[in-house]
């Protein structure tokens, strides 16, 4: 069988098309064993092989890729992969297939490609037999995936063939390869042009639904022998209206507490979500992760965002019912009575469920444990993920055994081994029952988040997950994978109105280039495991992928933290804005000025405990060695929580972080401008030329010298990230923005997050829903901000223009959220341009 390929794409120099396909003549796929096209004009590509299928192949599927020097520079969009379909019976089908195609870039609108609407929203569950493409036939593909399932695209022409522009006699399309659709058809006696349109038909009654509002198509067979095929590819239906919106909500799963939960929400329980999410026709239910967090069984580990591992989720949500009933009648009868007592709980006792729940575990562990790991489902799931199951269950055991999960402190295994971790597992070790636990655990986990996955699609519910930006320093992923870290910074964000110190949330950096040799496999890796579950996901923080706010590690608040990556500047760049880098600007200014404004009565003893005069600077100060970082104030302080103690504290922070400029953690010859300093002591013994030179040097420096770096920092990964998997891809895009971060967002069609209170237009104290882009997310709040109510009664001047001036109501506005004022304000969001509304 002989296969034709023809597409246009214009090249650069040195640059070629070539075609990677599963066939045996060609690689089976990889781009090592490509077929060149050949080309006249650098613009139409052309090229042909023979190939021999197997038997039972009745698809071929295949792909276009440019070369450079016989390197991928490039591939095309490949989420809907390109498949010809072949009749079953080898002799049936053609001799030489003739393939049509264009380019595929990123579709428009990517998000209907996304398996979001493909496996919930627009899911095809039964999908209509592949097109039989014998000799003398022409197959046109065309792409629709906003048809519902009891919907049909059909092609509707002026020939014979396609019924004479009679909707009921259209050919109608198969949906095998949703949301790609193709049609087949004779034409054997067709020799002229002819007219064709697409055409939405219901499957059931072949009414029409829609028209295509594209003018009508022209097409000139070509000329072909009777024993070959022709195939026409990327074709787009065009419609007047595709616009989609879709409501939901976003919870975490430890409050869905339920009648059968033991004091938390479990994955039991968020079936029941899902139920109520079909009652009341939303379409999404949005999670905070639920990854475990276990380092103390304390409820300092209930939050969410600082995880022990990227891949482990918590031991806590699991359904205790679906791992079996204790046997024992008096044990469950002592169960039962604990878990009605943790349910009647006002509030959440996360220690007592923790033990609760550990105990039933390890019970019901004893009592079925080595029955399901004997079996062949565990072995399975153990198989694909024993790469981070191990390196899991080993540190879980671990920490329990040493009682800390602060893996530097372990007498044993601080440092990971991998010979010595696979011996700690194995069945051998004696001590293997205590072990095996969290292989059971994490084996039932998948099981109950699978089966709810499962609903959600079944029933045309979006499941959307989060991915936290960072790790935890005590993680499986510092201690397994150390290499792809920086352990001497700390993640965070730099100040804005919520946070004036900045945000500091003591995860490692990433060591993007070390990242980058494998191609960013760690991140690969947990985005495609996370596509198990979930068909959304929201990136948190997601100018993490262009640079993070750095704070060194003797640091506590934000404030002394540098963008990383950046372009430090030199000395010789500062002077070109009019400043003379000066030694005093490196160093905190102190002075007798302000410190009694800092420290009142406790002047003197601050002077005499924290401080030494400067030499050669009269009233001025240098903080003592022994306190000149703020990580060693507050080991200074710990455990005093008296008002005079904390004001202490607080105070000396803001000296210690009261410089002009900041050393670059790699050169030493370069700076960054601290940031928010104009509000420091410092900034005010600048001259007023000083001042003007800085705030100009200064707005450079965050607001235009890195939006193109920063740009191509975030191209080099989040591409080959988003598209790793058809998950739909929203990003926390809020705080300081660059300018780079809307356009890389819209190019690689991620759905940004609007909040009203948030706005991202200067100038506006308020978001207008109406206002929003269609690609996005708009919500009232989020996890780490007030919710509605309570916003509503934190700063009543705020609340009074809002009531007036975006709600449009007169007078007073009432000291809390009335249920009137909440259904108006949740109505506005549901009325406003984005896409999805949480």
């Amino acid at each position: 069988m002989k296969l034709t390929f023809n597409i246009e794409y214009r090249t650069s120099w040195g640059e070629v098309v070539a075609v990677v396909a599963d066939a045996p003549q060609m690689g089976q796929g990889q781009k090592e064993s490509a077929l060149v096209l050949n080309t006249t004009n650098g613009h139409d590509w052309y090229g042909e092989t023979e190939v021999t299928l197997a038997p039972d192949q009745s698809a071929l599927t295949y792909q276009y890729i440019i070369l450079r020097d016989g390197v991928c520079v490039r591939h095309e969009w490949n989420e809907v992969p390109r498949r010809l379909y072949l009749p079953v019976d080898p002799a049936q089908r053609a001799t030489v297939y003739h393939l049509y195609d264009r380019w595929k870039d990123l579709p428009t609108e990517l998000y209907f490609y996304s398996s979001a609407f493909t496996e919930s929203l627009m899911a095809h569950h039964s999908r209509t037999a592949a097109p039989n493409a014998p000799g003398d036939t022409l197959t046109i593909k065309a792409y629709a995936p906003y048809l519902k399932e009891d919907q049909c695209l059909a092609i509707c022409g002026n020939i014979p063939q396609l019924g004479n522009w009679d909707p009921a006699r259209a050919l109608l399309m198969t949906d095998i390869n949703f949301p790609e659709w193709q049609g087949t058809f004779s034409i054997k006696d067709v020799y002229a042009r002819f007219n064709f349109k697409f055409v939405i038909l219901d499957k059931a009654t072949r009414q029409v639904i829609c028209w295509e509002s594209h003018e009508d198509r022209e097409f000139l067979p070509p000329c072909i022998d009777d024993c070959e095929s022709c195939v026409m590819g990327d074709r787009y239906v065009f419609l007047n209206d595709t616009i989609w919106k879709g409501a939901g909500t976003a919870i975490p799963v430890f409050s869905l507490r339920s009648e059968k939960s033991y004091g938390i929400g479990d994955f039991g329980d968020l079936k029941i979500m899902i139920d109520w999410a079909v009652q009341t026709h939303q379409k999404v239910v949005q999670i905070l992760p639920i990854y475990d967090t276990t380092m103390s069984h304390t409820w300092m580990d209930s939050y969410p965002y600082n995880s022990i591992s990227i891949y482990a989720f918590h031991p806590l949500y699991l359904d205790l019912h679906q791992l079996g009933v204790l046997r024992n009648l008096e044990l469950r009868k002592a169960f039962d009575e604990r878990q009605r007592q943790l349910n009647a709980l006002p509030q959440m006792d996360y220690e007592a469920v923790d033990k609760t729940k550990w105990e039933y575990i390890r019970l019901i562990y004893e009592q079925e444990g080595a029955q399901v790991l004997a079996s062949q489902a565990y072995h399975e799931f153990f198989d694909i993920n024993r790469e981070w199951l191990i390196p899991y269950a080993a540190f879980s055991y671990l920490r329990e055994m040493y009682h800390t999960a602060n893996f530097n402190d372990w007498p044993q295994h601080s440092r990971y081994d991998a010979q010595e971790i696979e011996r700690l597992c194995s069945p051998d070790n004696p001590d293997y029952a205590n072990l095996a636990i969290y292989f059971y655990i994490q084996y039932n986990l998948h099981l109950q988040l699978s089966a709810v996955s499962t609903y959600a699609r079944q029933h045309g519910v979006v499941l959307k997950g989060d991915i936290p930006i960072g790790i935890s320093r005590c993680s499986v992923e510092a201690w397994h994978e150390p290499h792809y870290f920086n352990m001497n910074g700390q993640a965070g964000a730099p100040p804005d109105d919520f946070s004036v110190n900045g945000q500091n949330w003591g995860f490692p950096t990433y060591r993007w280039d070390v990242m980058a040799l494998d191609g960013y496999s760690w991140w690969m890796k947990r985005f495609r495991k996370m596509a198990e579950y979930f068909d959304a996901y929201r990136i948190d923080h997601i100018l993490g992928f262009f640079r993070i706010w750095e704070i060194p590690s003797h640091s506590v608040h934000g404030l002394l933290g540098q963008f990383q990556p950046a372009l430090p500047l030199s000395e010789a760049e500062i002077r070109s804005f009019g400043l003379q880098l000066k030694p005093e600007w490196l160093r905190p200014y102190i002075s007798d000025s302000f410190l009694p404004e800092l420290f009142g009565d406790a002047v003197e003893e601050v002077k005499s405990t924290f401080l030494l005069p400067l030499e050669g600077h009269p009233g001025q100060y240098a903080m003592r060695p022994e306190f000149d970082t703020q990580r060693k104030v507050e080991a200074h302080f710990a455990g005093r929580t008296d008002e005079s103690s904390l004001r202490q504290k607080e105070g000396l922070y803001s000296l210690i972080s009261d410089v002009l400029f900041l050393r670059d953690r790699d050169q030493s010859d370069g700076y960054h401008p601290r940031i928010s300093v104009q509000s420091d002591h410092i900034f005010q013994t600048l001259t007023q030329e000083e001042q003007w030179a800085f705030n100009h040097l200064y707005e450079n420096y965050y607001y235009h010298r890195h939006n193109e770096f920063w740009r191509q920092q975030a191209m080099k990964k989040l591409p080959q990230l988003t598209e790793s998997t058809h998950m739909l891809v929203c990003g926390e895009d809020l705080g300081m923005i660059p300018s780079c971060v809307p356009t890389v967002m819209n190019d690689l069609r991620i759905l940004s997050l609007e909040i009203q209170r948030m706005p991202k237009t200067f100038g506006e104290t308020f978001g207008r829903p109406e206002t929003y882009p269609y690609r996005a997310v708009s919500t009232i709040s989020t996890h780490d901000m007030s919710t509605l109510r309570g916003w509503w009664e934190e700063d009543p001047q705020l609340t009074q223009r809002f009531y007036n001036a975006r709600l449009g109501l007169p007078g007073t506005a009432p000291a809390s959220a009335t249920p009137l004022i909440c259904e108006m304000i949740v109505r506005d969001h549901l009325a406003g341009h984005a896409m999805l509304c949480i």
